[in-house]
């Protein structure tokens, strides 16, 4: 199968981009501001604003399937540029899903928890979203440009965190860069996520694509925690000082846009169409370590043009 993964240099598109060649996928990877180098798999520069010349070599490219992994996911950025949020994650997207659709291939379509407000948790697809800022309004409008376009398309809400093309796109690189060199960090003890290793992440979408499913899907761990419990978890697997992480509250800290605090998603949907359990917190932060341990974390940067 001939996959086209968008977003290739980003924290999901470079992991997913090497596992699905690894797993015997033809990978073509659209990359724009990070370009890669030495990877083993096509790449093409890509400037998906240019929604014209974009579409040809999406053309050119003939895929048998797209997952669509690039995005403003930066808040901050989204907040001050709303529309360049506007064109990256609703237009770009809906152009991607209606020639999805007129071609008859499959595609994923990366969307996130942030589109509820935080308020409850647990989420199922069937709850009602409430995003609070530019970036999650522009990614729940994404998701619905895409079901509009292309009703057979899979949307997978997703977490996640990992190794990444520069060190320092993920959560966990976040606190292991100050925990390393032994640097006091904070960790927010009133924010809960439910996030995956991406790895685990990449091999459940590429079941998912085998399987070709279709509709919403929380792609999510079934256990959640606060994000100061996940800095402590990774401070003990590798063996630094979980007393350098401060507990605070995201609540009392003023943000350039504002933030959900329970980003807690239910996967129930997806583990009974895999019939299967999704990985648990300790088994993804186990393999981010063991990555570790392997060089994975420095192959990656080597792989940075």
């Amino acid at each position: 199968m001939r996959l086209l993964i968008t977003g290739a240099s980003g924290l999901l598109g470079l992991n997913l981009s090497l596992l699905a060649q690894n797993l015997g996928y033809d990978v073509v990877g659209f990359v724009n501001t990070h370009p890669l180098r030495d990877v083993p798999f096509e790449v093409r520069l890509v400037d998906l604003l240019d929604i014209s010349a974009a579409e040809k070599v999406f053309e050119e490219s003939q895929p048998d399937a797209i997952i669509h992994c690039a995005a403003l996911a930066d808040v901050g950025k989204a907040e001050r540029n709303p529309s360049l949020a506007q064109r990256l994650n609703v237009d770009v997207p809906g152009m991607i899903a209606q020639r999805a659709f007129e071609w008859g291939i499959q595609l994923i379509h990366i969307s996130t928890d942030a589109i509820f407000d935080g308020k409850g948790g647990g989420y199922r697809e069937t709850d009602e979203p409430n995003p609070l800022s530019v970036y999650a309004r522009s990614k729940l409008a994404g998701e619905w440009i895409i079901q509009e376009s292309n009703p057979d398309a899979l949307i997978a809400r997703v977490v996640f965190y990992g190794w990444s093309l520069s060190g320092s796109r993920s959560l966990s690189e976040f606190f292991y860069n100050h925990l390393k060199d032994g640097h006091p960090v904070k960790g927010f003890v009133d924010t809960f996520f439910s996030p995956l290793y991406v790895e685990d992440l990449g091999e459940i979408l590429l079941e998912m694509l085998e399987k070709e499913l279709k509709g919403i899907y929380h792609v999510v761990s079934p256990e959640s925690l606060s994000k100061y419990d996940f800095g402590v978890k990774i401070a003990q697997k590798f063996g630094y000082d979980p007393a350098l992480i401060e507990p605070v509250k995201m609540r009392e800290i003023k943000r350039e846009a504002p933030r959900s605090l329970n980003l807690t998603l239910n996967p129930d949907k997806l583990q009974e169409n895999l019939d299967r359990s999704l990985p648990s917190i300790d088994q993804g932060i186990s393999r981010l370590y063991e990555r570790w341990e392997q060089g994975y974390h420095d192959r990656l940067r080597g792989y940075f043009n």
